[in-house]
């Protein structure tokens, strides 16, 4: 008689493992089903891809699970990411989120000991890279004898900071894109694009100039010389626009 009431017991426990676990089971595969999330919405990106940002918020398969991922987002915050500030996330539907990138402000880069030193608008180093980012133009003329992570790059003049970021500003804009810009003094500036070199001279009516420049390039192609702009204004339009052959 004992022992049929030990088998009654030890079948009452395995009906209830077994009822819990399909209950656990249950929950599992709702909490799955109803919050897996399959639209994901990227803006803001410029150096990245959409599909290197989704990998870099979407990295485990947990992380695909909106509930999951709100909570990790609470107690965990994106690791250094090179040229972001901050990545937001905005949970449209539990199945719909929408990735909002904020991209750190990279005025240019420099080549120093073999890597390509990448700094802001005042001048801060804030990123490196072994290899060149193409979308960033290498700058080149300025003359400094260190440069240090998280640290201003020492040149004579710190106004130049501000106009190199005018100028690769204006190229984004303009949809512009060169290999390098060359600094040979404040009233010299020169836009390199491949074999062709754009000669804008100062700052004067930089705009005007950057506006006339995206219908100019493309015409560049495989063309060998300098294009002077050094003196070209929009009433001047074409009169004091130049090229001279190599």
């Amino acid at each position: 008689m004992g022992r049929k009431r030990r088998m009654s017991r030890i079948r009452k426990a395995i009906l209830i493992t077994v009822a819990a676990a399909a209950v656990l089971l249950g929950v599992f595969i709702y909490l799955f089903r109803t919050y897996h999330i399959s639209i994901v919405h990227v803006d803001g990106n410029k150096q990245y891809t959409q599909d290197e940002i989704r990998d870099m918020v979407l990295k485990g398969p947990l992380d695909s699970n909106s509930l999951f991922l709100r909570v990790k987002r609470l107690i965990k915050k994106d690791s250094n990411i090179p040229f972001i500030e901050r990545i937001d996330i905005r949970f449209d539907t539990p199945t719909e989120i929408t990735i909002q990138v904020y991209e750190k402000a990279i005025a240019g880069c420099v080549s120093y000991l073999g890597n390509y030193m990448y700094f802001d608008k005042d001048g801060i180093i804030v990123e490196s890279t072994a290899e060149k980012k193409n979308n960033i133009p290498e700058i080149k003329g300025l003359k400094f004898n260190a440069c240090v992570m998280y640290e201003k790059l020492p040149i004579e003049n710190d106004e130049i900071f501000q106009e190199i970021l005018s100028i690769t500003q204006m190229l984004d804009k303009y949809s512009i894109f060169c290999d390098n810009i060359y600094f040979a003094g404040a009233d010299s500036i020169t836009l390199f694009f491949g074999n062709a070199r754009v000669a804008l001279g100062s700052m004067d009516n930089i705009d005007e100039k950057m506006i006339k420049l995206q219908y100019i390039v493309p015409e560049l192609g495989d063309m060998k010389g300098i294009l002077h702009m050094e003196n070209y204004t929009e009433e001047d339009k074409n009169d004091y626009i130049t090229f001279e052959k190599d």
